[in-house]
């Protein structure tokens, strides 16, 4: 895998467009300032990177702007943001912060979570595809995963997973 595309996980999003008034409830109850702690593979089967990762969020009833930075073994930092917009039934967008370049996202959102497939710029882990999951984990938790496939075995891996709390 090429190296940090797991960093996607650790922000993610911003969206604008029309939205039903569940999904302007969700974005909304999303807005505001986190923090928290995950890791990261630079490689699928690596061993994983703790890092340590703080996001501003800005919200309104179709829009969310997830913009932050991460930092691992305190001299390795990535900023990482995202665009997306919704009709109200389908998430599109691109996020920026990977080292292929910008990223295009499409997905749905399912109860608590925006569940978004990532086109990667180039090829990581001999292909192009992924997936980033944003979950609410109550008022004041998230949890940003990011989800490749192992070319070495074919099965789903987390390549990332950042757990934060409001701040």
């Amino acid at each position: 895998m090429t190296k940090c595309t797991g960093w996607l996980a650790a922000g993610m999003l911003c969206l604008a467009g029309p939205a039903h008034a569940t999904d302007a409830d969700f974005l909304q109850s999303l807005a505001g300032s986190w923090g928290g702690r995950g890791s990261v593979t630079t490689e699928t089967g690596s061993q994983p990177i703790k890092i340590n990762c703080k996001f501003s969020s800005r919200a309104t009833a179709s829009s969310l702007s997830l913009n932050g930075k991460c930092t691992g073994y305190v001299v390795f930092s990535r900023a990482i943001g995202a665009d997306v917009k919704t009709d109200g039934k389908t998430y599109t967008g691109v996020y920026t912060g990977s080292r292929t370049g910008p990223a295009g996202l499409r997905g749905n959102r399912a109860g608590d979570a925006l569940v978004l497939g990532i086109r990667w710029a180039k090829e990581v882990n001999g292909d192009r595809a992924a997936q980033l999951r944003l979950e609410k984990l109550g008022n004041d938790r998230m949890r940003l995963t990011t989800i490749d496939k192992d070319p070495a075995t074919g099965k789903n891996v987390v390549i990332s997973q950042i757990n934060l709390s409001r701040t």
